[in-house]
């Protein structure tokens, strides 16, 4: 029994990690339709970044790192994305710093 309530004690302290960490998806849509959104694209890597309704959305042509600060310099996530278009949740309205290879933008959700 004591074995028991200690994994299920590992597991409930576990969850909130797994649960605060976002991960990037695939999105299919090449194009995201502005809709107040911001939009930074740059000519030296061609990496097109969006906001829009809490997402985070980036295209490239090529693998990228891609981080995400809060505004108090905390990481949010942290991946390595493919080439493609990717979106990414966040869950807390706000200022984050993105950095996408040597790209770093302001982005507000």
């Amino acid at each position: 029994m004591r074995g028991f309530i200690l994994a299920v004690s590992v597991a409930v302290a576990l969850l909130p990690a797994v649960a605060a960490s976002p991960s990037w998806e695939e999105h299919r849509t090449a194009s995201v339709q502005q809709d107040g959104s911001s939009k930074e694209r740059t000519d030296s890597e061609t990496i097109e970044i969006t906001t829009r309704d809490g997402y985070v959305y980036i295209s490239t042509p090529q693998p990228v790192n891609v981080k995400i600060f809060s505004i108090l310099g905390q990481l949010v996530s942290q991946e390595n994305i493919p080439a493609g278009s990717y979106r990414l949740r966040l869950a807390n309205r706000g200022i984050y710093i993105l950095k996408a290879g040597s790209i770093t933008r302001r982005i507000t959700i």
